[in-house]
């Protein structure tokens, strides 16, 4: 049991999976406006996008119609050459844009020499130019780095240079070995090159937006010797803040008992043990346990969660925040897993902005 569980979550980065069908398209208030199969996804409040199996895709925001089964919800765009036509098989995503271009975001494609090979990244400078405050941003674990670009957005606005990472096995860095994910433990080292990286190009001061298991890493450099005086603020969507939790919480997620994650834990924690599920590393859990950590902790950040974030429990955040009330600001909002952006953009933009401000 614990080898499946480990060897899940370590799992390199697979496909999307098309589950929702588009059943009908209306028009609303000279709107088109699509149905859907009700779903705690699908009548969320908010905005999110519809990834089409053709390769089109949806963004849609609020609902309009809910019926026992289905919900429809008005269509903000459409990308250019999809059809709305009903039977078309989606995925309901968070990730709202695809690419920089998307969100109207000028980027330079750059590389970032890691220890096991270049990785890509997007640079982005603001609309008055190139800027001696950096934000590094660092997508979670079978995320793409597009899912940032939510984030990227309160940087450009703010007048931050960004830098949006790839890392070793995430589908767009440097393959290593198996293609597994050590949960942050070998992918520090990638960011940490992305960091040097703005360092040489003119970084002053550096703001970590990490999302997910990126929070996890981003936690690892900020409390790096190296980079004391540098990095001086994170804010962290969804962070997870113990593995432990995590792990947990995602058995919970996928219909078992949350206990039975405890049988997991030998096989990622043990060298040994872990190389026989595929890793490269032993992940060293506690060093990932930022409640038992608290202490370690000393530039200010603030957690974007969802009270209904079934993957990185709210709890955890909730307890860090108690923990340290000098440091941690922790903001709640009603939605799942890294969808806060998505369940309320304006008031996720606001907060983000008044920490780098």
């Amino acid at each position: 049991m614990g080898f499946v569980i480990a060897r899940r979550l370590t799992a390199p980065p697979g496909g999307r999976v098309y589950d929702l069908v588009m059943r009908d398209v209306v028009r609303h208030a000279d709107q088109d406006a699509v149905e859907l199969d009700r779903t705690p996804r699908t009548e969320a409040p908010g905005r999110y996008n519809l990834w089409l199996e053709d390769g089109g895709w949806v963004r849609l925001g609020a609902v309009i119609d809910e019926q026992a089964s289905t919900v429809t919800r008005v269509v903000l765009e459409v990308a250019s050459g999809t059809e709305l036509c009903a039977g078309v098989r989606a995925s309901w995503s968070g990730i709202y844009y695809r690419n920089p271009a998307d969100a109207a975001l000028d980027a330079v494609d750059v590389v970032v020499d890691t220890p096991v090979g270049p990785a890509p990244a997007w640079l982005i400078h603001p609309s008055d130019g190139p800027s001696d405050e950096w934000a590094i941003h660092i997508h979670g674990l079978g995320s793409p780095r597009a899912g940032t670009l939510r984030g990227v957005l309160v940087a450009a606005d703010a007048g931050l240079t960004s830098l949006v990472v790839s890392y070793r096995n995430d589908g767009e860095g440097p393959r290593v070995g198996s293609g597994r994910s050590t949960l942050g433990a070998t992918e520090t080292d990638d960011v940490r090159s992305a960091v040097r990286y703005a360092l040489a190009h003119g970084a002053r001061r550096v703001v970590l937006f990490g999302w997910s298991m990126g929070a996890a890493i981003a936690l690892q450099l900020a409390a790096d010797p190296e980079f004391d005086g540098v990095i001086d603020s994170l804010i962290l969507d969804s962070p997870v803040l113990d593995w432990v939790a995590t792990v947990d919480a995602n058995c919970a997620r996928a219909g078992l008992p949350s206990w039975v994650g405890a049988f997991a834990r030998p096989w990622l924690r043990y060298r040994l043990l872990a190389r026989l599920i595929g890793l490269d590393a032993a992940v060293p859990l506690r060093s990932f346990n930022w409640v038992a950590r608290a202490e370690k902790l000393a530039i200010p950040l603030v957690i974007l969660h969802g009270l209904k974030d079934s993957s990185a429990p709210h709890a955890v955040a909730r307890h860090l925040a108690i923990l340290r009330p000098d440091l941690v600001q922790l903001e709640n909002f009603v939605s799942d897993h890294t969808l806060n952006w998505n369940s309320d953009p304006g008031r996720w933009q606001m907060i983000a902005r008044g920490r780098i401000s």
